[in-house]
């Protein structure tokens, strides 16, 4: 009998375990509480650019494999764009030095011997101060954990290691830091390719999905919020989904994915332990048509921006970890931000062009170390009940990589379980 999912949450760990799981032969049912798909990795028009903005400027890696895996399954991987070699050009706003990181193509960091790829300033031993994060130890920092100062620390591995946590690297889990380094530099250059999307978020991950699942059969339902779910008496199973608008009997052939947000998922499920802390972002955009020759991606330092994306007929800028930034009025954020855009760009700062601030006071949960053992499996103590989410223990900082993986995780855990244990 063909086994029925619902699947509670449309971000992209929910799109990732209702395709999986259509994949896979289920019947899907596709819950979202809001009136649209896509969670925190969103597309929206906004009216001031006439543009089409994204909830954040994010940034995948050519090595992750899930989330490349799951746009060729919603056949939008082309929607994913980056540069044809492992480059990484930065800017220093204070010095206004300018230098570019090649790395190797393959698995040998060639590129650690050659003045001209690796950081300025730096010699190859410098480079093995990333050793001990291969061997960190469940909660302890990367301060605890390694050395953190000195020009590789400052112009590469904080800014990479800032914008993949959203948290001071320095406070940051090492455990989680490791395996960010495991999965990307030592997987060599060619799985370290900055992709962004270059339609947005929703054409990349959301409407492709959406289409398919639907093509597929399965439900899509919007505005749908889950308000309570029913424990059977055993305490083994879910027994049903209590909706604003109806309650759901689960039979035996019936299971659940809750794929919301942490504080969301503590509401819904008893005793659950979930992390407590997040951290914020900032993107400012600019509707300016970025000049020729500008990389996708640039890194920043020693200023307000840290990572300058370029996209047709915008620049936008990242900031993580921008709790320090939250009371600042926007419009002075916005001129702080230009300036800086323009010396990158090599733009005139006058006149600004027309921007927009867009704050996401909890975009990601903060990634240290007491925060990372909070983190909940996928599994939970009810057989038909699983948990999908950045925020889960994935391995990973709250990325799209670790929201696909946890999607992805929990429809294959729940389609692999033994028929006793359903």
């Amino acid at each position: 009998m063909q086994k029925l999912v619902h699947v509670v949450g449309a971000g992209l760990a929910g799109l990732a375990a209702a395709v999986q799981l259509q994949r896979r032969g289920a019947h899907v049912v596709l819950h979202e509480a809001a009136a649209q798909a896509g969670g925190r990795c969103r597309s929206y028009y906004d009216s001031k650019l006439g543009a089409t903005l994204d909830t954040g400027n994010h940034m995948v890696l050519s090595g992750n494999a899930a989330t490349l895996n799951y746009a060729r399954a919603i056949g939008a991987a082309d929607e994913l764009v980056g540069p044809a070699q492992p480059e990484y050009p930065f800017v220093d706003l204070a010095t206004r030095a300018r230098w570019t990181v090649r790395l190797s193509p393959g698995r040998l960091p060639w590129w650690i011997f050659d003045p001209n790829a690796r950081v300025p300033n730096t010699g190859p031993g410098d480079y093995l101060a990333l050793a001990p994060l291969l061997f960190a130890k469940p909660g302890r920092s990367v301060a605890q954990t390694m050395r953190c100062n000195g020009p590789l620390w400052d112009r590469l591995l904080r800014p990479l290691f800032h914008a993949m946590l959203n948290v001071e690297p320095r406070e940051a889990s090492a455990e989680l830091t490791g395996a960010m380094v495991r999965e990307a530099l030592l997987a060599g250059g060619l799985a370290c390719r900055p992709l962004v999307a270059r339609n947005g978020l929703g054409s990349a991950f959301v409407d492709p999905a959406l289409r398919l699942l639907q093509h597929g059969g399965a439900a899509i339902r919007l505005g749908s919020r889950l308000d309570g779910i029913v424990f059977a008496a055993d305490n083994r199973r879910v027994q049903a989904l209590n909706f604003a608008a109806e309650s759901i009997p689960l039979d035996a052939n019936q299971a659940v994915i809750l794929a919301v947000s942490p504080e969301i998922a503590q509401t819904l499920v008893q005793g659950l332990r979930a992390p407590t802390r997040f951290a914020a972002t900032v993107n400012v955009h600019f509707a300016v048509e970025p000049p020729f020759g500008l990389p996708q991606v640039t890194g920043l330092l020693n200023g307000t921006a840290e990572w300058l994306f370029a996209f047709e007929g915008r620049l936008s800028v990242t900031v993580n970890g921008a709790e320090r930034l939250l009371d600042t009025p926007h419009e002075a954020l916005a001129a702080t931000v230009w300036a800086e855009v323009a010396q990158a760009a090599s733009l005139p700062v006058a006149p600004m062009p027309a921007w927009q601030v867009v704050v996401e006071k909890r975009a990601t949960f903060a990634a240290l170390p007491d925060q990372e053992m909070r983190r909940p499996g996928t599994r939970t103590r009810w057989n038909n009940l699983m948990l999908a989410g950045d925020w889960t223990a994935t391995g990973l900082p709250a990325t799209i990589e670790g929201a696909i993986r946890s999607g992805q995780k929990a429809a294959d855990t729940l389609l692999n379980e033994p028929m006793e244990r359903r």
